[in-house]
Parts: structure tokens; C-alpha cells; sequence
């Protein structure tokens, strides 16, 4: 329950699962996020100005709080008084003054002071901040989520590599990304639809399938094929399930090893793909939008509404209308669709299954394609801003100083197999989606398989292995953190370690709005980091023979928050959190 007296916020907290309930007539302090602390400075900006005769409109919807590089500057800063104090009239000194005083006020704050020209300096009460571990422990699994998408029916395609090989080491990428910005955004609360779209349809499978019969009859690959031991093992499986596979016209040939190739072919990605713990909602085939007629409706629509023209005998989208830097050929003068009418009717088909949000992960080649798949989907009559269009980059593996660029199996491009040869399932997932997609990522061999501080998942990894082995001694020596008094967690590394898990939401959010689900691998290795610090300097149990105190209480409660918080932060870029390592 949540009321304001006397210009102070309060509320009463409901039993935390083993924290001790609040006895009637007992009143606790909230606990204190950054976000909370946000909207506590905000509330209270707003409330001076009003009663100094000032316009409270200029204060913004969100206030910045930030922690300060110097511990000794206090536990928050926010620059609220520089930001609005001449946009309503006074000066930054003095609104900071009035915000100083009315925040000194609320019990959840120890602390308000002012610092240079109006920056203020926040120091929480320890018994708010300590609110938060209880927080932790009693949402569990459910910390950090919030109701961000809750309206949104997010589609969200990545992989999609052609089923003419092994996934390569971009395809990988998208992959480890892709999965996490969908757990990401289930966290927001959307309900995510993954989907591969899987291209059967086009020049690039008939050469797989000149390259599955020509290895099939011993001959050289050709000169526009696919190479590597992949191919020979796929030729031979259609031999083996097909006996008079090589029998027939050349057409009837082909035919056999297209449609037993690529079924083979894909059965092995998708195997691939489930064993990195990658799976899909919905494998969707190309060749279902010309055999269903959607390419036809779409095209038809578009002659409707005027936005497909005819010229030379060709028929012409009207994308350079809605934003393209072309227009784009969508019929060709021979009547034969051209790739972009497989893209048209794609977008529509995912809106018309209910999607309000169509998200795009294509690989670095790719740029094209964002102004056209918006200017098709605004052609076809749907909002383009529901159309996002995220590109990665590529991924070089180097061991030894020098770049690796030859796959065993695949003959010369670096595979998802070989990356987890090399590293194994957690650290090939962590190495890709630890740096933002934008850039190229070089990933060291050597450092991912090192087991020390220096190799980031074993570090964050080891956090939680080392925070389970302290549950489990709890438990030996009959020590719970039942009933802790978090108001004796006052040290620095405590505090520190308190307002790092409290970062966690806002992180959470971030990676859900900006598509950067690299940012809650960045958070883990602060939160490890900090966690290692708090085992250095706190005794978290009581040594052999002593007694438990109220502080073992408090510092196991704070241990076990952080175990939970490193569990939630690893299963959303779908890394395990070890128990013993």
C-alpha cells in the first residue's frame, strides 16, 4: 500500500516469503531502485516547484539518477536542479536547496546533499536499501521483469540461413543473439513468436543440389557449388535412402537429391540449433508463399492501391514513395517473380497472423533490405515503424594470435559445431552476445577456454557456483536467513552489492527497448565483480564454532539475492548458472 504524508512517501510491506512478515501498525520503507529513487526525486521536484508558484511542467516524465564514479560522493546523484531550474524560473542552487530539504525528509533516504554548481548527493537508509534483498527473494525468478511489450505480439526472425550448409559463424551469432533478445523481450512481457525462415526457393539450392550429385558420381564439386565433407555425407545419405537415386533424366536426378538434401540438410540445423539451445516456433517455407498464392494476393494488392507499375513490361513497386533510394522490381518482363515478391508477401503475412511488431535479424550484407521491407509493408497498407530491421556483423575466431579460417567439415567457412568444439555450448553463447551487434566481434579461443577471472562467463559462472557452495553451508551449519535484519548491511561492499542488484530492472528494460541484449552480459560481470568483493571483505557465516548472528542472517539473505539475480541475468542470454564448478 502506497500514500503520501506530509510530503514523504510510504508504503507497508506484505510478508516476504521467509523475511519477517510486518506486524500491525509496523511501517517498513520501500525498496529503493534506481528507477524508484527516480521517481521519488521526480515526485518531490515537482512538489517544490508547485509550492514556490513555479511551473512543475518542465520536470521530465523521467528523471536521471545515476551512481556516482566516487563512492565517497554518496550512493546516488541526479542533476534535476541543473536540468529545470531556469526553464521554471529560479536557479539551480536554490531549487537544489528546496529539493535537499524535502528529500532529507523521506525516512528512505539517510542523506541529501548539495555538490557544485546544483548536483545532489543521495545516501539511502540502510533499512531501504536492504528492502531491496528482500524484493529479490520474493520475486524470484520474476526480478526484473516488467510490463514493457505487455500489449505486443512481437515476430522475431533470425537465422534464416539458407539449408545449403552447416550454420556458419554469423548465422551463429544470430543465433545466441537472437534467442536472447527473445527471452529479453518475453521479460518485457511480449509474447514473442520465433521464427526461421527458411529459404527453399531459388538459384542457391539448385547449386546445393549440382553439388549433392555431382559428389554422389564422384565428380568435382562445380565451379558455382558447395564444397566440404558435409556435402559427400549428405550425397551419400540420399544414395543409401535412396538406391536409384543416381537412375533417371538429369532433371529426375536433381530433383531426388533437392528434396532429400535439403530435408537432410535442415534436420541437421535444426539439430544443430536445438543442441545450442536454440529452438523455433515456426519454420517458415518460402516456397508456401508461392504455392499458397499469398505472392499473387500481395501483388494483386499493390495493383490496387496503385503502388505496383508497369514499365517496360515489368512491374515496379513504388518503394522510392516510402523511403527506398529505388524503386524495386517486384515482376520481372519474363512474368518471374523477383526476390523481393517473396519479401512482400512475407511482411504481410506476418501482420496478418496478428503481429504488431515484425523484427528483422539479417546479416551484415543486408543493409538493403530496411528501407525496402518498410516501404513494403507501408505500400501493402501496414504501419512501417512496426517493420525494425537489426544487422549484424561478422565473427572471426583467432587461436594463437592467428585468425582461423578453416572448418574441418564445412572446408571454408568457420561452423556453430566448430565454435562449441572449441569452447563449448555456454562459452560460445556468451562470447556472441557479450559485445552489441553493430560491430565485428574477433572472438580469442584461447581466453574463452581459460577457467579464471580472466575468461568473463567462467568469472560470472563461478559467481554462482561460489553463491550455491554458501547456500549449501548455510544449510550444513543449520544457518537460514529467515527474519534478517537488512538494516545491519551498512558496509560499503554491502551497499555496493545492494545497489547493483537494484540496476538489474532498469538493465533489463534497456536491453528490451534498445534490442541490446549484450547489456545484460555486461551487467552480470558487474554484479560478479561486486558479489567477489562483498566475499572478500564481509564474513557471510560465522566461522566453525561460533554462533550465528543477526548479521549472518542479513548477509546470507543478501548472498542468496544475488545468487538469484546472477541465475535470472544468465537465463536470459540462455547461459547455465552451475551450482558446483
Amino acid at each position: 500500500m502506497e500514500g503520501h504524508r506530509f510530503g514523504v512517501t510510504y508504503c507497508t510491506v506484505r510478508p516476504v516469503g521467509m523475511l519477517r512478515a510486518v506486524s500491525a501498525g509496523d511501517l517498513d520503507l520501500c525498496p529503493m531502485t534506481p528507477a524508484e529513487l527516480a521517481t521519488t526525486v521526480k515526485e518531490a521536484a515537482t512538489r517544490v516547484l508547485a509550492a514556490h508558484d513555479l511551473d512543475a511542467s518542465v520536470v521530465p516524465e523521467t528523471v536521471t539518477v545515476e551512481r556516482p564514479r566516487n563512492p565517497e560522493h554518496g550512493d546516488y546523484a541526479t542533476n534535476i536542479a541543473l536540468q529545470v531550474a531556469k526553464k521554471a524560473g529560479t536557479n539551480p542552487r536554490e531549487l537544489a536547496t528546496w529539493l535537499v530539504d524535502d528529500l532529507s525528509a523521506n525516512p528512505a533516504i539517510d542523506s541529501a546533499e548539495i555538490a557544485g554548481p546544483g548536483f545532489i548527493n543521495l545516501r539511502l537508509a540502510a533499512d531501504a536499501q536492504g528492502q531491496l534483498v528482500a524484493k529479490v527473494l520474493d520475486e524470484a525468478e520474476k526480478f526484473g521483469h516488467c510490463d514493457l511489450y505487455a500489449d505486443e505480439k512481437i515476430n522475431l526472425e533470425f537465422v534464416s540461413a539458407n539449408p545449403t550448409g552447416p550454420i556458419h559463424l554469423g548465422g551463429t551469432r544470430w543465433a545466441a543473439v537472437g534467442d536472447s533478445l527473445g527471452r529479453v523481450l518475453e521479460a518485457a512481457g511480449a509474447e514473442v513468436t520465433r521464427e526461421y525462415y527458411f529459404n527453399d526457393h531459388g538459384g542457391q539450392i539448385d547449386r546445393f543440389s549440382r553439388s549433392l550429385v555431382a559428389a554422389a558420381k564422384g565428380e568435382p564439386t562445380p565451379e558455382d557449388g558447395y564444397g566440404g565433407d558435409y556435402i559427400h555425407e549428405i550425397a551419400r545419405a540420399v544414395v543409401d535412402k535412396h538406391p536409384g537415386a543416381l537412375d533417371g533424366a538429369d532433371a529426375e536426378v536433381q530433383e531426388t537429391f533437392r528434396a532429400a538434401g535439403v530435408e537432410m540438410m535442415f534436420a541437421q540445423i535444426k539439430q544443430s540449433l536445438h543442441e545450442f539451445g536454440v529452438d523455433f516456433d515456426v519454420y517458415f517455407h518460402e516456397n508456401s508463399l508461392f504455392e499458397s498464392g499469398a505472392v499473387d494476393k500481395a501483388v494483386q494488392t499493390l495493383k490496387d492501391n496503385g503502388n505496383l507499375y508497369e514499365n517496360d513490361g515489368a512491374w515496379w513497386l513504388r518503394s522510392s514513395d516510402f523511403g527506398d533510394d529505388k524503386d524495386r522490381v517486384v515482376l520481372k518482363s519474363d512474368g518471374d517473380a523477383a526476390y523481393i515478391a517473396g519479401d512482400i508477401a512475407y511482411v504481410a503475412d506476418k501482420f496478418d497472423r496478428g503481429h504488431t511488431l515484425a523484427i528483422y535479424m539479417l546479416g551484415a550484407d543486408h543493409h538493403g533490405y530496411i528501407a525496402r521491407l518498410k516501404a513494403a509493408a507501408q505500400a501493402l497498407g501496414y504501419n512501417a515503424d512496426a517493420v525494425e530491421v537489426l544487422i549484424g556483423q561478422m565473427v572471426n575466431l583467432v587461436r594463437d594470435g592467428q585468425a582461423v579460417k578453416m572448418s574441418k567439415r564445412a572446408g571454408t567457412v568457420i561452423t556453430l559445431e566448430d565454435l562449441v568444439d572449441a569452447i563449448g555450448v555456454d562459452g560460445a553463447r556468451y562470447s556472441l552476445v557479450r559485445s552489441s551487434v553493430d560491430s565485428t566481434l574477433d572472438i580469442d579461443l584461447d581466453l574463452w577456454t581459460k577457467q579464471s577471472s580472466d575468461n568473463p562467463v567462467y568469472y560470472v559462472q563461478y559467481a554462482h557456483a561460489r553463491l550455491c557452495s554458501i547456500g549449501r553451508k548455510a544449510a550444513e551449519a543449520g544457518v537460514s536467513h529467515t527474519d534478517p535484519d537488512l538494516a545491519l548491511l551498512t558496509l560499503d561492499k554491502e551497499g555496493d552489492l545492494i545497489r547493483t542488484l537494484g540496476e538489474y530492472p532498469a538493465v533489463v528494460r534497456a536491453a528490451a527497448e534498445l534490442r541490446e541484449p549484450h547489456r545484460i552480459a555486461r551487467y552480470t560481470e558487474e554484479l560478479a565483480s561486486a558479489f567477489h568483493k562483498f566475499y572478500d571483505s564481509c564474513q557471510i557465516l560465522p566461522k566453525t564454532g561460533e554462533e550465528a548472528e543477526p548479521i549472518h542472517t542479513a548477509r546470507l539473505a543478501l548472498a542468496m539475492a544475488s545468487r538469484q539475480v546472477v541465475a535470472n541475468a544468465l537465463g536470459l542470454i540462455g547461459v547455465s548458472a552451475p551450482e558446483r564448478m
